[in-house]
C-alpha cells in the first residue's frame, strides 16, 4: 500500500513537472510499456521538464527482437531489418537510416546505459509514445515500420542551399546558432511574406550578403550539413524568427528596430 502511495505521488508530480518548470524525477515506480506488454529495464526512467528519458535498448528489442547492438567509434550502433540506429553520449541528436533527430537535452549515461529522450527514440523506431497518468506509465506502440531513409526524406536541392546558407552565415558558430540560421530560412519558406522554396528565399534580392559577396558557393563543413538535417528534421532553436543579424556589424539595424525580439545566439539576434 505504502509502495501504491508513494507512486501515486511521484505521478503527480510528474504530470505537473511536465507542463511547468524543469525537474529531475529518477524512479523505478515509472514502468515502460511496450505493444501492452511492461518490459524490463536495466535503469529507472528519468523525468526532466518535459522530457522523459528511457533506456534506448529494451524499448529497441521489445520492438524489433531481431536487432543487434555493438558498440562502436564511442557509440552504439543497432542494427534490425529497415533500421541502422546511431547514439553517441553527449551528442544533441541521434541518427536513424540517415535521419538526424534533434536532442537538445541530450543523451544520458548511467554505467553502460544510454538514456535517450522517449519521443525521439520513438519517431526514429516509427513508434508511437505517450505518457499514461493514470498508471504511471511510458508507453510504446509499434508503427508501420522504422523511420524513413535520409534519402527520401531530404531533397538534394534543399539540402544543399540550406547547408550552405548555414555554412556562409554561420559556419564560426555552434550547433545551435547553425540551426538558428536554418530555422530562419525555412520560416520564411512557410511565410506568406517570402518566396516559397528555400533557394528563392536565399537568392531573394538584398537578403543574404553571402550571395552577393559569393561565399553562398563555399563547401559547407559537416557540421553545417548535419544543421541543415536537424532542420529539415525539425529541430528549431530560434522560434518564429524570419530575420537574424550580427549586432556588432548592425547595431541600427532594421529588423531590431521593427521587428520582435526573440533570442542571442552566439554572435546573431533573431527577431520575429
Amino acid at each position: 500500500m505504502l509502495k501504491r502511495l508513494l507512486t501515486l505521488a511521484m505521478c503527480l508530480c510528474l504530470t505537473f513537472g511536465l507542463g511547468g518548470n524543469v525537474i529531475a524525477v529518477e524512479s523505478d515506480g515509472i514502468d515502460v510499456i511496450v505493444n501492452n506488454a511492461v518490459i524490463d529495464l536495466d535503469v529507472p526512467v528519468q523525468v526532466e521538464g518535459q522530457t522523459t528519458f528511457v533506456s534506448y535498448w529494451p524499448v529497441v528489442r521489445a520492438l524489433y527482437p531481431d536487432a543487434q547492438a555493438v558498440w562502436q567509434d564511442g557509440q552504439a550502433v543497432v542494427t534490425a531489418a529497415g533500421l541502422t540506429l546511431t547514439i553517441q553520449p553527449g551528442r544533441p541528436y541521434l541518427v536513424a537510416n540517415g535521419r538526424y533527430l534533434y536532442m537538445p537535452q541530450g543523451t544520458k549515461t548511467l554505467g553502460d546505459t544510454i538514456q535517450v529522450p522517449s519521443r525521439v527514440l520513438a519517431a526514429a523506431l516509427g513508434a508511437n509514445v505517450s505518457w499514461d497518468p493514470v498508471g504511471c506509465d511510458v508507453v510504446f506502440t509499434a508503427g508501420m515500420g522504422p523511420i524513413t531513409s535520409g534519402g527520401v526524406a531530404y531533397q538534394e536541392d534543399v539540402l544543399y542551399w540550406l547547408s550552405h546558407i548555414i555554412y556562409a552565415e554561420s559556419g564560426n558558430q555552434s550547433l545551435e546558432g547553425k540551426i538558428a540560421v536554418g530555422n530562419v530560412v525555412l520560416n520564411r519558406v512557410h511565410s506568406a511574406k517570402f518566396p516559397n522554396t528555400v533557394y528563392e528565399v536565399i537568392f531573394q534580392r538584398g537578403q543574404f550578403t553571402p550571395v552577393s559577396n559569393g561565399t553562398i558557393y563555399a563547401t559547407p563543413t559537416e557540421e553545417c550539413l548535419v544543421a541543415a538535417k536537424l532542420c529539415l528534421d525539425g529541430a528549431n532553436t530560434a522560434g518564429n524568427a524570419l530575420y537574424f543579424i550580427n549586432p556588432r556589424y548592425s547595431p541600427n539595424s532594421w529588423a531590431s528596430r521593427n521587428r520582435p525580439y526573440v533570442a542571442t545566439i552566439g554572435a546573431h539576434a533573431f527577431y520575429a
